[in-house]
């Protein structure tokens, strides 16, 4: 955090212009295609390499679980039609 705050006031004070893109990796993935999501960002918003793999590995190999009055439920593994 304090990188990314040192980077954006040197930034400003040589009056470059900074942009900051954020990303929710929530539950919304579950929701979307992988394989399109994966294209998409390629060809469409221009991501590769490094953050493009980091993307692709978050969204593989998931699991989920519940915690609910303190007891854990079973690990499972996310369907592969939405992981």
């Amino acid at each position: 955090m304090r990188r990314l705050c040192s980077d954006f006031l040197k930034a400003a004070d040589t009056r470059r212009v900074t942009l900051l893109s954020l990303l929710d990796m929530s539950a919304a993935f579950d929701c979307v295609d992988h394989s399109i999501l994966m294209q998409r960002l390629l060809s469409t918003v221009g991501l590769a390499g490094v953050v493009l793999d980091w993307i692709k590995s978050f969204l593989s190999d998931r699991t989920q679980q519940i915690s609910y009055n303190g007891q854990l439920s079973a690990m499972l593994e996310c369907p592969k039609a939405l992981c």
